[in-house]
């Protein structure tokens, strides 16, 4: 059996939490971390009838998008939509668990499951975030430089756009004196001591600091390791918020809003007026993306798919690209499909079962 602690752990792989925003309440909402699960449910949100639907088909961790508590809670007695689902969880025993928008800023997470539907190529970031990165600095003897750049790497550094296991060396020498009390690997105590040493610089995930430098001291020789950790305002291409890629062929205005409701399976979109221009490059975002026209914009992109645009924005488009709003809801119920695929690859040994109630708030009449 799995503990609920250890589908967190993993979750929190896929997408850390040090990338969430700061109004965001990602994590384990309810629940006991050392609890056994049973199954998992997954769900774009979390509302009363999702836990009905777990305790029905015996799931004691729902895994949704959306937080259902955004905002602290000062009393818990079921006065509205959030508090009855958190007292119904609590009362059966069904733990809930949000990834919101720490996976909308990664890899491989929500934007780029958009951009596979669409069967986008060549995805990126739209906006990489900055200050997410950070570079160490380590003076090792020569000899122990490889296995000290391979327990630096083994803990997440070196990690630049495709490539991985990047690093820098420069030969130098060292010098140093060891005191009376101290254990030194090279020289004598008491003595000045000139040694050949690499000055090895690795970037990594400022999240991963604490793992970065247990590894360094591992691998260390010295007993004392002379390092330091600078901040770096580099944009990291692996995380952000938003996608941008190309289809496989130009396809016309009209024929592109055709595609995308055929291959997001929806009932309306709302967009900007057609234009005669083709569309190939597409920017997509999940859920409320007007923040990220601009980017869109310069990006060249030819369309944006998104949603919750609001009246007034839709003029900001200027013609430059179409704006296609197709659904908050729309936008991100694929999400379901992206975790149910990752949990079940990390976990055979329960189910994970895609949640089958409609949780969209909003409906269409034709």
């Amino acid at each position: 059996m799995s503990k609920i602690t250890e589908v967190t752990s993993c979750l929190e792989r896929l997408a850390p939490p040090a990338y969430q925003e700061s109004y965001d309440n990602s994590g384990l909402i309810v629940g006991d971390f050392n609890a056994e699960v049973s199954n998992v449910l997954v769900s774009l949100d979390c509302t009363e009838a999702v836990i009905d639907e777990a305790i029905a088909r015996n799931c004691n961790l729902v895994v949704a998008h959306h937080p259902i508590v955004f905002k602290g809670l000062k009393k818990l007695n079921g006065k509205n939509y959030v508090e009855r689902t958190v007292l119904k969880a609590i009362k059966n025993d069904v733990a809930i668990y949000a990834i919101h928008t720490n996976l909308d800023h990664v890899r491989g997470g929500v934007n780029d499951k958009i951009a596979q539907k669409l069967g986008l190529k060549n995805t990126r970031i739209l906006a990489p975030k900055t200050g997410t990165l950070q570079k160490i600095v380590v003076f090792v003897p020569l000899a122990n430089t490889q296995p000290l750049l391979e327990a630096l790497h083994a803990a997440g550094a070196g990690h630049i756009g495709n490539y991985s296991q990047c690093s820098f060396a420069a030969a130098g020498t060292g010098r140093f004196r060891p005191n009376e009390v101290a254990n030194p690997v090279v020289g004598q105590r008491g003595s000045l001591e000139s040694t050949s040493e690499n000055r090895v610089e690795v970037i990594f995930p400022s999240h991963l600091q604490p793992n970065i430098l247990a590894a360094m001291r591992a691998a260390h020789p010295y007993e004392e390791v002379a390092f330091y950790v600078s901040d770096l305002l580099n944009t990291d291409q692996n995380v952000g918020a938003g996608a941008i890629g190309e289809l496989p062929e130009a396809l016309t205005a009209n024929a592109f809003l055709s595609f995308l409701k055929h291959h997001m399976n929806l009932r309306v979109v709302r967009h900007t007026s057609n234009t005669d221009r083709l569309i190939q490059r597409v920017a997509v975002c999940g859920g409320a993306g007007s923040f990220l026209l601009h980017d869109a914009l310069r990006q060249k992109a030819d369309a944006f798919v998104t949603a919750d645009y609001k009246y007034h924005e839709f003029f900001d488009a200027e013609d430059r690209l179409i704006i296609c709003d197709i659904g908050h809801y729309e936008s991100e119920v694929y999400t379901k499909e992206l975790l149910q695929g990752y949990l079940s690859e990390n976990f055979p040994n329960f189910a994970t079962i895609l949640c089958q109630t409609n949780t969209n708030p909003v409906n269409y009449y034709f």
